[in-house]
């Protein structure tokens, strides 16, 4: 039971990534960390993401979560390129973690809107285009296929959409139910009203904080970088809510290290950028799922990893 895993305080849950819509890749992912030991996944709210996961776990043990979001929040969005302002200087391609772009184009379904690209383009020839979707179209069949978790990611400043939305899942879904938040566009005192809110005339223990420090900025892997999501999850800790605590965005090999010297206590790490950039070499092969030498060795480095949590 998925919680059982959060109660027992080792949850690692693997975030193929809210945007992240190429099927084989979650395939390939969900495979490789399932057998280094994860047993929790995040996956984008599509009915082929659910499909190629449940086809990586090949049977094992493993429990799917699907995020959502509202308009706004960065998780929802594809960058787009304007190919008359761009120069194709291809600084966007070198910092691209996903490495979805090539010749300056954008291969939308492998998107997780990051914005890294939006940063280091000096002509402004990168912009967002977002997909705020109806969720009463979304969830039904997702439900139909049989998920665990749903995650609702509300990090905007502004209420619009998130108690809407947050209801619906509700009413909806019975399973246990995630909130992903951050301080990025709110106020510590805003974020944990927002929580209370959202978990009032809940069950006790039947949603998951996860403290998102800083989104999808994990592909470093120091104690600044996770310093964020460790600082989030105290806030959560000190405000004694009934949830369960997951440590996001930001987080490395570092985060459970950094946590337990702040004195932190969380039931998981959901990591995604850095979880996925350790193993890109492997995964991208050709070979990846039929050489035995390249597969083990990247479950190798894998399990080092769930085993930090």
């Amino acid at each position: 039971m998925l919680k059982e895993l959060l109660e027992n305080q080792k949850c690692f849950k693997l975030v193929c990534g809210a945007g992240n819509e190429d099927a084989f890749e979650v395939e390939k992912l969900v495979k490789l960390y399932s057998l280094a030991g994860c047993k929790f996944f995040d996956l984008s709210a599509k009915p082929e993401i659910v499909d190629a996961a449940k086809k990586g776990l090949e049977g094992r043990e493993g429990y799917l979560c699907i995020s959502v979001g509202i308009k706004g929040d960065p998780h929802v969005r594809k960058a787009r390129i304007d190919y008359e302002k761009c120069i194709q200087c291809h600084k966007c391609e070198e910092v691209c973690p996903q490495k979805t772009i090539s010749y300056c184009k954008v291969k939308t379904a492998r998107c997780i809107g990051c914005g890294r690209c939006f940063e280091v383009c000096s002509k402004g020839a990168v912009s967002f285009v977002e997909e705020d979707r109806d969720l009463r179209e979304v969830l039904p069949p997702l439900i139909e296929k049989g998920i665990d978790c749903i995650e609702l990611h509300a990090m905007n400043a502004e209420d619009t959409g998130v108690y809407e939305k947050w209801d619906y899942i509700k009413e909806v879904f019975d399973g246990i139910l995630s909130i992903c938040t951050s301080r990025g566009n709110l106020s510590e005192k805003t974020m944990i009203e927002r929580i209370k809110r959202m978990i009032a005339g809940r069950e006790d223990y039947s949603v998951i904080v996860q403290a998102d420090g800083f989104p999808m900025s994990g592909g470093k892997d120091d104690f600044k970088t996770t310093l964020q999501a460790v600082a989030t999850a105290e806030i959560v800790q000190n405000a004694n809510l009934p949830v369960y605590t997951m440590l996001s965005g930001g987080t490395n090999s570092k985060t459970a290290e950094l946590a337990k010297m702040c004195g932190i206590n969380y039931n998981g790490i959901a990591i995604g950028s850095f979880a996925r950039k350790i193993v890109y070499d492997y995964v991208k092969r050709d070979d990846f799922l039929t050489n035995d030498s390249v597969f083990n060795d990247a479950v190798r480095i894998a399990k080092n990893l769930v085993s930090l949590g």
